[in-house]
């Protein structure tokens, strides 16, 4: 139970520290990150060519969409 109230600690931190709304967090959750590493890849100011991290979540959810898409099409086709 204290291991729950930890988690979701650090997942209020990280919802806090990125600025995630709450749909970008439970992308986050779904793809099994830890909230540690979005405070870890947090820009800093040198890093003009890194995207924000709500950012980069959204990217690489809609890549693991689309590859599990490509992957269901494949195994579809196959069938056949």
């Amino acid at each position: 139970m204290a291991s729950n109230l930890k988690k979701d600690a650090e997942w209020a931190e990280a919802k806090k520290k990125c600025r995630l709304n709450d749909e970008t967090l439970k992308m986050a959750r779904e793809m099994g990150l830890n909230p540690r590493s979005l405070i870890k890849n947090i820009p800093s100011p040198s890093q003009q060519w890194k995207a924000p991290v709500s950012i980069w979540i959204r990217e690489m959810y809609q890549e693991r969409l689309e590859k599990a898409r490509r992957k269901k099409e494949r195994k579809e086709i196959s069938a056949e």
